[in-house]
């Protein structure tokens, strides 16, 4: 890797684990202060909703080979969690407020600052063992809870998507409702969710098997 990618991919990574490192220090400082989990969204969702459409480069890394990410994995969760940030927990206010949020936001904070402080330290090869380690185990938890808080939340906003007819313009042309297509999503999910957590498992033993050859070695 060249090393104007290094350091672009160590700066990139380095400010998504901030921001949600950040995100989630305002989430659970919320929730000490309020004693209430309501106020998820309000103290970090839109800072959240941000972070979440940048990685779209991260397709585009992968895209243009500076990452051996591929395009497929990337794209497709960087598609399904943007959907629920952007299209539900942004778009229908009414949601907001409920636990699915506070759930979907720590789950998707605490694995990312992990995720992106990994990434970034791994750019000049110095991330600790112990990190490594995080990366690649704690989603075994953390993964399950986010997809389901997802699923949980679009199941939540079912409701108020039909009786506002939510994004009809951008459906009009089509021979289905936002409504019909989160239904169908809903359906499709475990399968999707299942393809990528196969493929993390995969990472997994690729990545912490290789630090234990590199040890006995």
């Amino acid at each position: 890797m060249s090393k104007p990618s290094t350091l672009y991919l160590f700066l990139y990574n380095s400010l998504q684990a901030y921001g949600w490192g950040i995100s989630l220090v305002k989430i659970l400082s919320n929730l000490v202060e309020t004693k209430s989990i309501t106020g998820a969204y309000a103290s970090a969702g839109e800072l959240i909703c941000l972070l979440q459409t940048l990685a779209i480069l991260e397709t585009i890394h992968g895209a243009i080979g500076i990452v051996p990410s591929g395009v497929l994995m990337p794209l497709l969760q960087w598609g399904g969690r943007t959907h629920v940030l952007v299209a539900v927990a942004h778009g229908i206010k009414e949601v907001q407020e409920f636990s699915a949020v506070f759930i979907m936001l720590v789950s998707f904070c605490s694995i990312e600052v992990i995720r992106y402080s990994n990434y970034a330290l791994n750019c000049f090869n110095m991330s600790p063992y112990f990190l490594t380690y995080l990366r690649y185990t704690a989603f075994i938890a953390l993964f399950p809870i986010g997809v389901i808080s997802e699923m949980w939340l679009m199941y939540e906003a079912l409701p108020f998507i039909k009786k506002k007819n939510i994004y009809a313009k951008l459906f009009a042309g089509l021979p289905f409702s936002y409504s019909d297509f989160v239904t169908v999503l809903l359906c499709v999910y475990p399968f999707l969710w299942l393809l990528l957590f196969v493929h993390m498992f995969k990472q997994r033993r690729s990545k912490l098997g290789k630090r234990h050859r590199k040890k006995r070695n």
